[in-house]
């Protein structure tokens, strides 16, 4: 079964970080596999340091982080039992990424070195708006 978008506070808000929305990503990403796991925590770290104006969430299952109740980017790292066999960061359509008639919305992450993290910075920075 897929899980529904939700998370959101009782007024229909999207939960800024330290609410029940940030409780649940951080419980998604406790329950990736082992090698996403600390992936997942830094992702979590970077994408909120570098725009802290989302609020973290869940969206399908997977850690996403919105923008005026909009998911702007998620990420997944599969299940414990079935690992993928990379990390995927995902934008969304309200992500603000638009770079002439194509650009990516997804990456394959193997790893995350000093160099990756400030890509992301700069990708969830741009994407926030």
């Amino acid at each position: 079964m897929t899980e529904i978008p939700s998370t959101t506070s009782p007024g229909g808000q999207n939960p800024g970080p330290g609410t029940d929305g940030e409780s649940a990503a951080l419980e998604k990403i406790a329950g990736m596999p082992g090698p996403y796991r600390a992936m997942g925590e830094r992702l979590h770290a970077v994408i909120l340091s570098s725009a802290p104006t989302l609020a973290p969430r869940t969206w399908y299952g997977m850690p996403a982080y919105a923008r005026d109740g909009r998911v702007v980017c998620f990420f997944r790292g599969g299940t414990p039992g079935s690992p993928e066999r990379y990390m995927t960061l995902g934008f969304t359509e309200d992500a603000v990424l638009d770079d002439g008639a194509m650009w990516p919305v997804a990456f394959a992450l193997t790893e995350l070195d000093p160099a990756v993290e400030a890509r992301i910075a700069a990708l969830v920075k741009g994407a926030a708006g």
